[in-house]
């Protein structure tokens, strides 16, 4: 089971999340959200990871060559496309870019299949919103594209219910922002739930 963390702000989370086990971290690069660091911040983070666990670089709706010169500053980082990228995008980015997909409705899951790539990260729909608002998904709607893709289920996962999540879907992996947080402190982690969230879907998976 492919586990990560999203939403990490600070060195000593990073540690914390490496120590629990999982399998990756996320960096939130979108400007404006509440877990956003900028680039030299991020690139800093990535280069404390390196060797030691998978970096995410969360973005939306930057031009290609943006992208691939984050990739390149980056080596081993991979790109998590969260805006309104087209198909065409992660085609010319290649297998170290995956989308993030916003699921409200059936119409929503199948539209998703259409990205290329192996790996989709699916999250919640909220109007307004790009992610990390700890909204769950229906997981009957996710249970066509699971059978499909290597998918990362989002959304209000939390250390009491992602074992739930994982054995209804038996998905890819699963990923967590809120889930592990600090009540009311965005990017501030919880280092007990962070333990707890990797151990349960580490066990469920």
């Amino acid at each position: 089971m492919w586990v990560k963390v999203c939403g990490v702000t600070r060195e000593r989370d990073l540690e914390r999340v490496i120590a629990a086990g999982a399998s990756a971290v996320g960096l939130n690069l979108v400007p404006g959200t509440p877990r956003a660091v900028d680039e030299p911040r991020a690139l800093q983070l990535c280069r404390a990871a390196a060797g030691r666990i998978e970096v995410v670089l969360v973005v939306a709706d930057r031009a290609e060559a943006e992208l691939q010169a984050l990739l390149a500053a980056a080596p081993e980082a991979r790109l998590q496309l969260h805006g309104s990228e087209p198909a065409s995008l992660l085609r010319s980015l290649g297998p170290r870019a995956f989308k993030a997909v916003r699921v409200g409705s059936a119409e929503d899951a199948q539209q998703a299949c259409a990205f290329p790539g192996e790996r989709l990260l699916v999250d919640a729909k909220v109007p307004g919103q790009r992610g990390g608002t700890g909204v769950r998904i229906d997981p009957a709607l996710l249970e066509v594209i699971v059978r499909e893709r290597d998918v990362i289920v989002a959304g209000g996962l939390t250390p009491e219910n992602v074992a739930s999540v994982i054995e209804q879907l038996r998905p890819f992996g699963v990923d967590t922002a809120s889930g592990v947080e600090l009540p009311g402190a965005p990017g501030i982690k919880d280092e007990a739930r962070i333990r707890a969230f990797v151990l349960a879907a580490r066990s469920a998976g």
